[in-house]
Order: C-alpha cells, then sequence, then structure tokens
C-alpha cells in the first residue's frame, strides 16, 4: 500500500470585484467560495470539487474573514472525505464582537462593510 500524501490549497475571494483566484501548484481540488448571510454573524460558503481520478480524504477547509481590510475572525470544517471527480460543500461560521462593531459601524454609516474571505483547504490522499 502506498504512504499517503499531503497537499493544501488555497483561495482568495474579493466579493466586491466577485474574483476566485486559487494559487498553489498542481492541485487536485477546485474551491468556489461564496458567502450567505453576513452582518454581525457571517457564514462562508465553499464549494470543493474533486478533479482527480485519487479519492481524497481527512479534507479541512479554514476560512478567514476580513472586513475593510482588518481581519474579524476565522472559522474551521471539517469536510470528510471527497470520492474522484466529486463535489463536497462546507460551510462555517464568523461571530466575533470585531465583526459586530464593524457591522455597528457601517449602520451608524462611519465605514465601509467590504467582506474578503480567504480560505485553505487541506486534505490527504494515497498515490
Amino acid at each position: 500500500m502506498a504512504t499517503p500524501a499531503g497537499a493544501s490549497t488555497s483561495a482568495r475571494t474579493s466579493f466586491a470585484a466577485e474574483t476566485v483566484t486559487t494559487t498553489a501548484a498542481r492541485q487536485l481540488i477546485r474551491t468556489k467560495v461564496s458567502l450567505g448571510r453576513c452582518k454581525d454573524t457571517c457564514r462562508i460558503n465553499v464549494r470543493i470539487t474533486n478533479i482527480s481520478r485519487k479519492y481524497l480524504y481527512r479534507v479541512k477547509l479554514n476560512a478567514r474573514l476580513s472586513v475593510n481590510g482588518r481581519s474579524v475572525g476565522s472559522c474551521y470544517d471539517y469536510v470528510g472525505t471527497i470520492k474522484p471527480r466529486k463535489v463536497r460543500y462546507a460551510a462555517c461560521t464568523v461571530r466575533t464582537r470585531a465583526l459586530s462593531q464593524r457591522w455597528n459601524n457601517f449602520l451608524d454609516g462611519w465605514a465601509y462593510f467590504n467582506r474578503y474571505a480567504k480560505t485553505s483547504v487541506a486534505y490527504r490522499y494515497y498515490r
């Protein structure tokens, strides 16, 4: 039996311009990030597609959220396994005091509320 190989990928998403960029060497997955409800709590939804013929396991999602260029929190989700050429969805929720303060400042008219999510997906597979 072959030994497991580790890999990770990250995606940067700016919701003001709606662009998605994936950075890393050749990866076995593709991700697409979208935001759900985002006020005093923010839901980050990620669609993870396995584009390889390998069985991925221990798939994990880490997401960092920033508002107006300032970090307001992060969240984590365990996805599990993804079969070859299949899709799994992951989501996590950021609930922090910093996010709530940014939302209150936006409601009071003191600042904008430009959201930016940075995600990282880690997984293992057998060669």
